[in-house]
């Protein structure tokens, strides 16, 4: 039986036997691509709506039977498997496919060889014409896959820096930067590497070279830490934040500490993060910098979310309270205030029912007790709304969808939507975010909430354009002896917008809580 190889990194590529086949069809290559990542049979009408659109039912199946005797005429040998209503690759086929080597390799951490095979984007160059739903199926496909590489190649920027190998770090470094050349996180990585490793020449000409891209593409300088990699040794290693993994329910959390301090301050700030481009803004490291004045600050990737591992469920409520114990432990923290906002103040509510005793208190920004609308919680968005903006959200992943409401006073700002298009490309794909998202429309922890035990305050905006005030409200009288603060101002996120009374409001709270822990 001959051994057929499907390679869809750039145009794509049949092999039978490891010579190549010509398939002058374009169609045809659509229907193998497809056909092997469905990695199932596929009804024969959803295919023929793919490749032929504007065909009624019976001439597109006609057409698509036509393609299939074309195809196999052409591989010199039957390769599909097919009924009356479906087909597929014949199980009895020798199939490769070199997307799912990929998908496999970083499942098994083997990054090296994963970012080896990611020779170009999934289908990179090819389209059909006049097939919409294809082109459309293929983008996600290949957002999906350029996620796993970029997170690949963070994860072997550190391993190879934490190894010494910094000639290796700066090749994936390099790879960082022309997949999102605005990024100063990447920039950093690879001026870094080449620091370490010696060639400061380069470094020079790459840390101009950034400079130039910020000023002509966003009208900004370099941030101060990026300068400061250019200055002696000492400076250059102050600069480089560190990152630690903890294993956790089979699965590695990407986690940062940052301070010191009697207390510890857990930052969870909604439906995506990423622990090192969120400091990457500006107003974002203000904020972050100003909570370490208050204690030890921790910060960390839920389960395929950032910097951890993009295998298994998505984050849902329990996984994510079980994420934040694993990286509590690991952080060797005693007493924590944890930091909810948005889509995460559920999960932190449920870790402080579940572990009071070392929860010394609970904040919660922008937040709501239930992901969707019910005849007796009338604070969200139905459904079928919910639903239709999530589409939205996945449909446009990768430019910086959403900031008009997340934060509508930086929705103009070029640096702050450069900033957040690249974040959520680094944080996630659109298969991913999109199940993330379900996940958290069916959360419900209303039950939760008269069991809070610990000090608790909830914060948010009266013009909040992405979570209704009515939301916040009904959280905090749902929960005994909790403050309620109303702020001025329309912006989701809590660093956006005028940063001093959310600051100070948790100043005066976590001093309450250092208090009560003094008198215990």
């Amino acid at each position: 039986m001959t051994a057929f190889s499907l390679g869809t990194f750039g145009f794509p590529e049949v092999h039978a036997d490891g010579r190549p086949i010509k398939l002058a069809l374009r169609k045809g290559l659509a229907l193998l691509v497809y056909l092997a990542e469905a990695k199932g049979a596929v009804a024969r009408e959803v295919i023929a709506t793919q490749l032929w659109p504007e065909a009624d039912r019976e001439t597109g199946l006609a057409r698509l039977r036509r393609l299939l005797h074309r195809v196999e005429l052409a591989l010199g040998q039957p390769v599909f498997e097919t009924d009356r209503t479906s087909l597929r690759w014949s199980p009895a086929v020798e199939l490769s496919v070199d997307s799912h080597l990929f998908e496999s390799a970083c499942d098994r951490g083997a990054f090296e060889g994963a970012c080896r095979i990611y020779r170009g984007d999934f289908l990179a160059g090819f389209a059909l014409d006049d097939c919409r739903e294809f082109d459309d199926w293929a983008f996600f496909r290949r957002e999906a896959l350029r996620g796993r590489l970029v997170h690949a190649l963070e994860r072997l920027v550190q391993d190879r820096s934490a190894a010494g190998d910094h000639f290796a770090a700066t090749t994936h470094a390099g790879r960082l930067v022309e997949l999102d050349p605005l990024s100063e996180v990447y920039g950093r990585y690879l001026i870094r590497s080449l620091l370490l490793a010696g060639d400061r020449s380069a470094a020079e000409r790459h840390h101009a070279a950034l400079t130039q891209r910020l000023r002509d593409e966003l009208g900004v300088a370099p941030e101060a830490e990026t300068e400061a990699l250019m200055s002696p040794a000492a400076a250059l290693r102050d600069a480089a934040p560190v990152t630690r993994y903890v294993k956790g329910a089979g699965l590695h959390l990407a986690y940062q500490t940052y301070g010191s301090g009697p207390l510890d301050i857990l930052v969870m700030p909604g439906f995506v993060s990423h622990v090192e481009r969120a400091w990457e803004h500006p107003a974002s490291r203000t904020f972050l910098a100003s909570l370490m004045k208050l204690g030890r600050l921790i910060v960390f990737d839920r389960r395929g979310i950032g910097l951890s591992d993009r295998v298994g469920s998505a984050p849902d409520i329990d996984v994510t309270a079980e994420d934040i114990g694993t990286v509590l432990r690991a952080a060797d923290s005693r007493r924590v205030v944890l930091f909810g906002a948005s889509e995460c103040g559920p999960a932190c509510v449920k870790f402080a029912v579940d572990e009071p005793r070392r929860v010394a208190g609970l904040i919660l920004f922008g937040a709501l007790a239930k992901g969707c609308w019910s005849e007796d919680y009338p604070h969200a968005l139905r459904a079928s709304q919910y639903d239709a903006w999530s589409r939205h959200l996945v449909a446009q992943w990768g430019g910086p969808v959403g900031i008009e409401a997340f934060a509508p006073s930086l929705a103009n700002d070029p640096q702050a939507r450069a900033w957040w298009a690249g974040l959520l490309r680094a944080a996630s794909s659109p298969g991913g975010i999109a199940a993330v998202l379900q996940a958290f429309r069916d959360a419900d922890v209303r039950d939760l909430l008269p069991q809070i035990a610990v000090p608790t305050l909830v914060l948010h905006r009266r013009g909040d354009k992405a979570v209704r005030i009515a939301a916040g409200r009904d959280l905090a009288s749902r929960i005994s002896g909790a403050e309620f603060v109303e702020l001025d101002g329309s912006d989701h996120w809590f660093f956006a917008g005028d940063q001093g009374p959310v600051l100070e409001a948790i100043r005066q709270f976590v001093e309450g809580v250092k208090g009560e822990g003094t008198k215990r």
